[in-house]
Formats: C-alpha cells, structure tokens, sequence
C-alpha cells in the first residue's frame, strides 16, 4: 500500500508541473468566442451555465434566442428576474411548423441586428447568441459578415453561440468548441419533454 501511494504521489507531482506550466504559458486576457454545437442535447442548457458563471463575476449578459419562439422555458423565467440579464426570444418556432422562410429569415435578421447592438456595447462581459448556427444553415445570414462583427466586439467581450452544424469557418474563428454528441435520448423511447428539464 505504501509503494502505491508512493507512485500516486510520484505521478501528482509529474501532472502538477505539466499543469503549473500550462497555466504559466496562458497569459493572453481577451475575450472568447465559444461554440456549442454537435447533435447531442445540452448546447443551449450549457450556455445559460455560462450566463449563471458571468453574473457570479458580476458582468452583464444579453441572450438572442434565434430560433426559439417560446417565451414559457424555466430558463427564461429565472433569468428574467436578474436586472443584469436582457433576454430577448425573437426566433418564430422550428422551420417546420412555420414553413415560411421568408418570415423565419427576416426574423433571424432581426435578431442579429439585436445582437450587433450588444457586441458593440461594452458594458456587457457575455453574449449569448442562442440557435444561431441555423441561420448560416438556411442561408438567413452570412458567416463572413458575422465573424467581421465578432472580430471587431469589445475586447474582453465573451460571445456564446449554440446551434447544430456550425459551419467550418465558425469553427475555425472560434476559442472554443463544444461538439454535443447524443447517446441516447428519452424521446426516443416515448417520453414527453419535462419541466425543469427540458420544456
């Protein structure tokens, strides 16, 4: 037992200076560009830990729901109750039930006219850009102009995008990126969408 935890010591000590060296290399302070993407659920949930994170340290944030029409979601609702928080839900529902791209295209233009006046406001620490990934999809916005804002937002700025298929140059233009890969899902097996978990 004694030679064992001689070993785990030993392996500690090796991993504590890879770590130490790690932290000591990243000295860069900026803002980041992170993606939440891939088939999997959680993208959007993952985010909002993020806007929980960012009100803990005292920033501002503002959520643009691109997609999304609902206004009900228990995240919504207890985010909504934070000064600090502006929450704007400006998609009109899954393509499929609206069946109108000219409706849902003008509808993701107008989020991300919402969204560029926040990426050009300082005041706010974190942006969350929520279902953005199928606006570039169904061809509603242009990547290359989206990523000229992104570039161009306050410098310790933090921008979250969420959404399916984010597109190869996303990707590339991004800090950070998440691919959510799906298991298995209780909707598969019949289950309903629940409160608290998913609404």
């Amino acid at each position: 037992m004694e030679d064992r935890n001689q070993r785990h010591v030993a392996r500690m000590q090796r991993k504590k200076t890879v770590v130490d060296a790690g932290i000591a290399a990243a000295q860069e302070a900026r803002g980041l560009l992170l993606v939440h993407t891939g088939n999997g659920k959680g993208k959007s949930s993952a985010a909002f830990g993020l806007v929980a994170r960012a009100l803990g340290h005292g920033m501002r944030v503002a959520v643009i729901q691109f997609v999304k029409s609902r206004t009900d979601t228990g995240e919504e609702g207890f985010f909504r109750r934070i000064p600090e928080v502006e929450w704007h839900v400006m998609g009109e529902g899954f393509t499929w039930e609206t069946q109108d791209r000219e409706r849902d295209a003008a509808a993701a233009q107008a989020a991300w006219a919402k969204a560029c006046e926040y990426l050009a406001d300082p005041a706010y620490g974190l942006v969350v850009l929520d279902e953005m990934t199928y606006a570039f999809s169904y061809g509603w916005l242009q990547l290359d102009e989206v990523l000229a804002t992104l570039r161009a937002r306050p410098a310790m700025q933090h921008v979250v995008i969420t959404g399916r298929a984010a597109p190869p140059g996303l990707i590339e233009a991004a800090d950070t990126v998440t691919d959510m890969t799906l298991l298995k899902h209780a909707y598969k097996a019949g289950v309903q969408a629940m409160p608290g978990i998913e609404f």
